[in-house]
């Protein structure tokens, strides 16, 4: 079982969501991005995900393709942000996730990334713009060396392409709760219930996280009640290392996300 799963096969046991905090590499510097990463996880965060900037971000909203500029602005390359996993794994014993796009990926060559991630201190990767037909020479460089590739499904995925992302998913399964990009919203959607429901009916085994429009205590606590195993926060985070806030802020932001995910569903 890897470190992934093991988190939330954790949080489940203890009764509780398992909280994903989602931070752009760099943002806002090397230095800064890394005391944020710490606050998330002294806050309460079971998993850190760590974005890798990239010119054209086609799933992100304004705030993340805001960092995304600003990231490489400050020069931030792919393994300069191994460089920032590494120094977080110093620190901390829990998942530490990337996610970014594969143009990097394939330039740097699959095999050779997984390898570097693996030895950065990295647990997962999740790849927003790689279709699950073309991801066969990922899908085996991870699993031959040992990093999760997480899958991603949406409010629109049919049923047959769901049961073949979550028989090649690994650590979990990502389940976008609206269609769009990232940014935080009034609801996390409707149909994020009917999404688990249908996930379950396929493999019960498999985690659940719910990622997109999830900011606050309250877009937690109705994720939870549609059954998810895990939450996924990252817009709502990253606005705060780009608007002035100091770690401080963004470790109390997280526990009362962390607070949330113990508390009791909305019904």
């Amino acid at each position: 079982m890897s470190r992934l799963q093991g988190t939330f096969l954790k949080a489940s046991g203890e009764g509780r969501t398992a909280l994903v905090c989602y931070l752009m590499a760099g943002v806002p510097d090397p230095q800064r991005f890394v005391e944020f990463g710490r606050a998330c996880l002294e806050g309460g965060a079971d998993v850190l995900e760590v974005g890798i900037p990239f010119s054209d971000p086609v799933a992100d909203g304004t705030v993340i393709q805001e960092a995304g500029v600003r990231a490489l602005e400050n020069g931030v390359t792919p393994p300069k942000v191994l460089e920032m996993v590494r120094e977080l794994r110093r620190s901390t014993e829990r998942p530490i996730v990337l996610m970014g796009y594969y143009n990097p990926i394939f330039r740097r060559g699959e095999g050779r990334f997984v390898r570097e991630a693996l030895e950065a201190g990295a647990d997962g990767l999740i790849v927003p713009d790689l279709p699950l037909h073309e991801s066969a020479g990922l899908r085996a460089e991870c699993k031959d060396q040992g990093l999760d590739l997480v899958q991603l499904s949406t409010p629109l995925t049919p049923a047959e392409r769901q049961r073949s992302l979550m028989q090649a998913t690994s650590g979990f399964l990502y389940l976008v709760t609206r269609t769009g990009v990232t940014g935080a919203s009034m609801g996390i959607g409707e149909q994020l219930g009917r999404m688990v429901h249908e996930a379950r009916s396929i493999d019960p085994g498999v985690p659940l996280a719910a990622g997109f429009g999830i900011s606050g205590p309250e877009q937690v606590r109705l994720a939870r009640a549609a059954g998810v195993d895990g939450v996924i926060v990252g817009s709502a985070l990253v606005a705060m290392t780009l608007n002035g806030n100091v770690p401080r802020d963004v470790r109390e932001k997280v526990k009362d996300l962390a607070r949330a995910c113990r508390g009791p569903p909305m019904i």
